[in-house]
């Protein structure tokens, strides 16, 4: 299983054609079990621009949304705890990064560097 990072959503909504097919065989590969959470949605609509949002919402809605519990919370402020001085890490983040951890989740992101608290196997480039 695997989380969708903000980057990847974005290139899938403008119509990045290899990223759109990565995106096609992870859900194969996956079973359907492609995660975001509300992170990656409130990023989204806040860039959206005024005639982005029908299309946005119904692309979302499609994805399965994992809730942001007292758990992911709590590992989330370790990571910002740990790597805010040293890697300049956003709550979004440690959020997101905490979601797959938290659930045992490979994390897809054209951002390595946003994500240190991960080994590399656990990143999908």
């Amino acid at each position: 299983m695997v989380i969708v990072d903000t980057d990847i959503l974005i290139w899938i909504l403008r119509g990045r054609k290899e990223i759109i097919e990565k995106f096609k065989s992870l859900i194969v590969k996956y079973d359907g079990h492609v995660f975001i959470t509300p992170v990656q949605v409130a990023e989204i609509y806040a860039g959206l621009k005024g005639n982005e949002e029908e299309k946005v919402t119904a692309f979302l809605r499609t994805l399965r949304t994992i809730p942001i519990d007292y758990e992911t919370g709590r590992l989330a402020g370790e990571f910002m705890k740990k790597y805010r001085k040293s890697h300049n890490i956003t709550i979004a983040d440690s959020l997101v990064a905490a979601s797959a951890k938290v659930h045992s989740f490979g994390l897809w992101t054209l951002n390595k560097k946003h994500y240190p608290m991960f080994k590399s196997d656990e990143l999908i480039m």
